[in-house]
């Protein structure tokens, strides 16, 4: 990733370089990982750093709205790099979580939710992949 010390400046985070390492090892993935995977990935590169400071990067680069957290599998948080607005969909197979483009599902009626102001909402599909022939 090209500029990370302009990008994790402009979420409001000093660039060290245990927080650079973590925004190269999460921010390049394009799944949803979780801690330990994105910890396993960086310590092939940095195998001293620490698993407190791994957790902890994290969990800034969520309060700063970098990265969000996802509960989409067995309970697991999962970090998903794509801070945009989407959907997901999940593999029951596979455990794999997939992206899906925001305007790929329509969601009616959200208006007449009586008394409920909605912010936010996200559509989780589970299901399994159809073989490709």
């Amino acid at each position: 990733m090209d500029n990370l010390p302009v990008l994790l400046r402009s979420y409001g985070i000093q660039p060290t370089l245990q927080r650079l390492a973590v925004a190269e090892g999460v921010l390049g993935m394009d799944s949803h990982p979780s801690a330990d995977q994105v910890l396993a990935r960086i310590r092939e590169r940095y195998p001293t750093i620490s698993r407190a400071t791994v957790y902890n990067t994290l969990n800034l680069f969520v309060k700063k709205r970098l990265l969000r957290t996802q509960n989409l599998r067995d309970g697991t948080v999962l970090f998903d790099p794509n801070a945009g607005p989407h959907h997901h969909f999940v593999d029951e197979e596979t455990g794999e979580v997939l992206d899906v483009a925001w305007d790929a599902i329509r969601v009616a009626g959200l208006e007449s939710l009586d008394g409920l102001e909605v912010s936010e909402f996200q559509v989780v599909m589970r299901g399994r992949r159809r073989s490709r022939n």
